[in-house]
This record gives C-alpha cells, sequence and structure tokens, in this order.
C-alpha cells in the first residue's frame, strides 16, 4: 500500500531548511575591477547611465515643472477662496441679489467697496445685514455702490476706525453728505462714522497738534498752555460740532453711536430719535434746535452762517426718544423735553449722571414742557428712562422740572 512508503523524519526536513538559511545568509560580494564600479554590468540588469544622458530628460523636466506650478497655483487659489469665504459672508435673495451679512476683517482691508459679490455683475450686492461690520478695527472709508438699496440700522455699528461712507451718485436710496450716510431724500441719519472727527482733523488742517511739552497728539481735550480758549473753541466748532441738515425726521439706531462730538444741533421737524442713536456720545455736551436760513446745511463750518432760531434742547415737535437713546453721555448738563413728546423708551437717559469728589455731575436738569399730571397722562415712558443719583443708600431718579420754560 502506498501509505507502507517510506516517510523522510521530520528531523531531516528541519536540517535541510536550517542548512538553507545558513547558506542565504552568508555575505555575497562581487569582485568589481575598480576601473569599472561605475560601468560594470550584471547580467539580467539595465546598464548603469552614468555620464549618459537619459532619455526625453528636457520633456521630463518641463513635465515635472507644470505638474509643480499647477499645484501650487491651486493651492494657492484654494487658499484665497477659503481666506475669502471667510471675509465675506453673501446670502443669495430670492430676486437672485445678495445680501452682505458679515465681513470679518483679515486685518488688511482700510477700504471697501460694496457693489458686487467677489466681483461678480451677476450678483449685485442690494442689502447689507444687521451688524454686517460689527467692531470692525481697521476700515477707515466705505464706499456705497449703485446697486445697495437697504442697510440695516445697526450695519456699522462700533466700526471704531471708520472716518468717512461715500455713496455713489446714482445710488437711488442713499447719500452721503460730507462722509455721514443719509437716506437719499435726507429723511433720516442712517450713519455719522465713529471716527469721523479723524477726518474733520485732516480736512480742516488740525493734522500738527502738540502737548504743552512738544510732543505730537492726535486729540485736543480741552485748552492747554500751547492752546487758548479761542484756538479750543474754533477746534470743536470745526472738528467737534455736527449740524445735522434740515428735513432730517429720525436720527437712527446707533446712528451716532461713540461720536466724538461736543456740539450738536438738530433740525426743527425732527420726530425721532431711535434706539441707541446717541449712545456713549461722552464728549456731547451741548444739543440746540435750529432752522435753517436757506435750505440744507453742507458742513459744520455752516453753523454760524446758515443756522437760525438757535435754542436749548430737542426740538419742538419731536415725539420719540428711543431706548437708551442717550446713555453714557455724561457731558450732558440739561435736557429739555419739548410737549410734543409721546414715547420715552427705558434707559433712555441711563448713566448720564455720575459722582465726582462726593459732587454730583452730568445730566441733573431735565426739564419737561408739560405739567406733571399731562406728562404722566401723555407720554408712555419706559422702565428707569431717568438717570439715577447714588445718595449712599438707595439710587433715586434725577428730579424732572414739570412745566418748564426751555432755556435760552
Amino acid at each position: 500500500m502506498s501509505e507502507a512508503k517510506e516517510k523522510k523524519p521530520a528531523d531531516d526536513f528541519l536540517a535541510e531548511e536550517a542548512k538553507e538559511e545558513a547558506a542565504q545568509a552568508l555575505p555575497y560580494t562581487l569582485d568589481i575591477p575598480e576601473d569599472e564600479i561605475w560601468t560594470y554590468r550584471i547580467d539580467g540588469l539595465q546598464a548603469p547611465r552614468v555620464g549618459k544622458p537619459v532619455k526625453n530628460y528636457r520633456r521630463k523636466k518641463i513635465t515635472v515643472v507644470v505638474i509643480l506650478l499647477v499645484a501650487i497655483g491651486l493651492a494657492i487659489f484654494f487658499s484665497l477662496r477659503a481666506v475669502h469665504s471667510e471675509t465675506y459672508q453673501y446670502k443669495t435673495l430670492e430676486d437672485g441679489t445678495v445680501e452682505l451679512v458679515k465681513f470679518s476683517n483679515p486685518g488688511s482691508f482700510t477700504a471697501l467697496t460694496l457693489d458686487y459679490a467677489d466681483g461678480d455683475s451677476s450678483r449685485p450686492i442690494t442689502q447689507v445685514h444687521e451688524f454686517a461690520f460689527n467692531c470692525d478695527e481697521k476700515l477707515t472709508e466705505i464706499t456705497i455702490g449703485k446697486t445697495v438699496t437697504d442697510i440695516a440700522p445697526t450695519s456699522f455699528y462700533s466700526c471704531w476706525a471708520l472716518q468717512k461712507i461715500t455713496v455713489a451718485q446714482d445710488n437711488p436710496a442713499f447719500c452721503d453728505i460730507d462722509g455721514v450716510l443719509y437716506t437719499k431724500d435726507c429723511s433720516r441719519l442712517i450713519c455719522y462714522p465713529i471716527d469721523h472727527d479723524q477726518y474733520l482733523r485732516e480736512k480742516c488742517g488740525y493734522t500738527d497738534l502738540k502737548d504743552d511739552e512738544g510732543k505730537p497728539i492726535t486729540e485736543l481735550w480741552g485748552p492747554t498752555d500751547a492752546y487758548d480758549d479761542a484756538f479750543y473753541a474754533q477746534y470743536n466748532k470745526e472738528v467737534r460740532t455736527y449740524v445735522v441738515v434740515p428735513g432730517v425726521k429720525t436720527l437712527g439706531a446707533t446712528a451716532l453711536n461713540y461720536a466724538n462730538i461736543t456740539d450738536l444741533y438738530l433740525p426743527e421737524g425732527l420726530r425721532e430719535i431711535e434706539t441707541m442713536a446717541l449712545f456713549k456720545c461722552t464728549s456731547l455736551e451741548n444739543i440746540y434746535t435750529y432752522t435753517a436760513k436757506d435750505g440744507a446745511v453742507s458742513a459744520v463750518s455752516d453753523v454760524s452762517d446758515a443756522l437760525s432760531n438757535v435754542r436749548a434742547s430737542l426740538p419742538d415737535g419731536l415725539e420719540t426718544i428711543g431706548s437708551d437713546a442717550f446713555t453714557g453721555d455724561q457731558a450732558l448738563t440739561y435736557l429739555y423735553l419739548p410737549a410734543s413728546l409721546k414715547t420715552i423708551g427705558h434707559h433712555a437717559l441711563w448713566e448720564t449722571c455720575y459722582k465726582e469728589s462726593g459732587e454730583i455731575k452730568g445730566l441733573c436738569h431735565i426739564c419737561a414742557e408739560l405739567d406733571e399730571e399731562t406728562f404722566r397722562a401723555q407720554v408712555a415712558a419706559g422702565d428707569q428712562w431717568r438717570p439715577t443719583i447714588d445718595s449712599g443708600l438707595l439710587p433715586k431718579s434725577v428730579a424732572v422740572e414739570y412745566g418748564a420754560q426751555r432755556q435760552a
């Protein structure tokens, strides 16, 4: 039977495998003459190409270079697209136009034009979302192109470096007057840029201000040895005075937030001061009402020439003061509330008083044309609309002088 055939012992197999492994482990060397070291050919292998040109070398080199350039180009393209998409956030609207939802400054933008998304004329920007430029610290100038027809009131809130907003002349909805943004019909003030005074300093020639030691300064906060009262008054008139143009019915929400102005002129006919319209205007000392002599006022330098019937504080005909409208305006000392007033928002005059060396300062003098009974019946006033005084025990609201006459 085949099973009877004699088999090789397992030990013999293992012994043979060990011999083969030992043989393979022995070093193998080639005895190559020294003068043939770079040209020696082993049977079955391609001959060395030392000193010989590679076939199609130039074509291969060009191919490698092209591939590298394409790869680098694609990397840059997609990197830029990624940065661009992070910088601009758009939303396509139902009519095919675009809303700018958010602008995130990478740090290099100081000027910006709003017209077409990604420069594509088939994607016009028609709307700017609320807080689209919120807290930007680099933009100094924004240009509104002809396509933009809707700007949310808070679009430019807290744009700390913004000096001016310019508008294309053929824009149907908006215009600018010396860098301040209005609706086309000048019925609403939309945005007085926070750093507009810097623009006015350059425009009016106040670019070389120095302190009493001769060191450069960017702002003049009061008369000094170097600049007397007359100089400081003229400086404030040209740089820190603003005349809201005639015809304006509304100071929009956050319209003058953080503005560095000392004197504000409001036109007769103003009906509404919206939420936070004058929020944290900490330098604002005086508010005046005026009537224009001859049409529109083009610049603050026209104050003495173009205004008539100038009176202290808010205009007759004003109906609404929005929430937090004057919050933080601690340089104000007087406010007159006309009989036309119907609504005062919550915290409208919040934090306009403060204590210094035990003395209460700020807006401690509030007058109302209406008597107290009529005022309470007619005016819908929100919570804590008046400023409070820290009396040492419990804070108390500043008293209102009812039935008062307007100061001269």
